[in-house]
């Protein structure tokens, strides 16, 4: 565990770094393949003024552009917190093959953020949760979709 846990170390110290820089909140993640560090991030919500800058979301993009690669397999991430649900769902669709994190989902609830919350939300049936959504013109946007299935050169991801 020597290896993981200087990995997740590197983690929990870009948190403070950002934290402490005014970037935004106290989250860090590294992605490594075979143990060296391919990506770094650290929360940059408050400082990009972009609600999608989290930690995790930040490496995977330094890892992809690093490896000229959308796909992470092979590769496992560091989080110095359990990753909310849309970092989740970025670590799914990069690949990426094993997640471990310092901090939970509680202890960021603790400390005031909503990670526990949005897995709770999600959990809902979507009739039952706090942002309605509706489907509409369903024939006319499943368009793109058979376009994509007809393209002979896509790539599949």
């Amino acid at each position: 565990m020597d290896m993981r846990e200087e990995l997740l170390r590197e983690a929990i110290r870009l948190a403070l770094r950002g934290m402490e820089a005014g970037e935004g909140g106290p989250f860090g993640a590294v992605v490594a393949r075979g143990g060296e560090i391919i990506g770094r991030g650290w929360n940059r919500v408050v400082g990009a003024n972009d609600p999608t800058a989290h930690a995790e979301i930040i490496a995977i993009r330094d890892a992809c552009s690093r490896l000229a690669s959308y796909s992470l397999h092979g590769c496992a991430l560091y989080a110095s917190c359990e990753p909310c649900p849309m970092c989740l769902a970025a670590i799914y669709w990069a690949r990426i093959d094993f997640i471990c994190y310092a901090a939970s989902r509680d202890d960021a609830a603790a400390a005031g953020f909503d990670d526990r919350r949005f897995y709770e939300e999600l959990a809902q049936p979507a009739a039952r949760r706090s942002i309605p959504a509706r489907q509409a013109l369903r024939a006319e946007g499943s368009r793109p979709l058979t376009a994509w299935l007809a393209k002979p050169n896509r790539v599949a991801y």
